[in-house]
């Protein structure tokens, strides 16, 4: 579990960077048919709320990460599961509700 900790570590640490980008307003980061739809007075708006979702799966990495460290028995593997997917799915529904908020659509 080590392997897969220091892993969810770098991954969680790339999207902290990423998020923090994005709500900066360095909307490049996000593709252009995402925000295809967004008014330019919106976007700082677009990216912040954008950021959210980021950074609740970068923080879902790096939660799974620490529980990682705890051992390699059933059940500290299948809290460090349930915890990156919960948080997956919760960044991804998050990201769908800024793109139909800011964008209309998710495409």
């Amino acid at each position: 579990m080590l392997a897969y900790s220091l892993l969810m570590f770098a991954i969680g640490l790339l999207f902290i960077g990423l998020g923090l980008s994005i709500r900066r307003g360095n909307t490049k980061l996000i593709h252009d048919y995402h925000q295809k739809r967004v008014p330019e007075e919106r976007r700082l708006e677009y990216a912040r709320a954008f950021s959210v979702g980021i950074l609740t799966i970068a923080a879902s990495m790096l939660l799974s990460g620490i529980l990682g460290l705890f051992g390699t028995e059933g059940p500290v593997v299948t809290a460090a599961l349930l915890t990156l997917f919960a948080g997956l799915i919760l960044g991804i529904v998050i990201l769908g509700r800024v793109q139909k908020k800011y964008n209309g659509g998710l495409f």
